[in-house]
């Protein structure tokens, strides 16, 4: 399955430890989100549309009301970038 440049950067940011926190609204339901590096820089902004898709093709997911984290199957769609640490 092909995935989009901006998905790739999301997920490689997710594999490398990031999450990405949701923001709910009174009634429970996510109206934002923001994706938090592994060193807790908060990363550019991330549409609400692109975490949908990625929690869609069930690359991201959170387990006991965490934040969503990389899953398996993420792991599978995120081709390997070179890293420089």
């Amino acid at each position: 399955m092909d995935i989009s440049r901006d998905e790739q950067r999301v997920l490689h940011a997710l594999a490398q430890g990031g999450v990405i926190a949701p923001i709910k609204d009174s009634k429970g339901r996510i109206i934002a989100v923001e994706l938090f590096t592994r060193d807790g820089w908060r990363a550019p902004a991330l549409p609400l549309l692109l975490f949908r898709k990625l929690k869609a093709k069930q690359a991201v997911a959170s387990q006991q009301g965490k934040p969503y984290r990389i899953t398996r199957r993420g792991l599978e769609l995120v081709r390997s970038e070179v890293d420089n640490r």
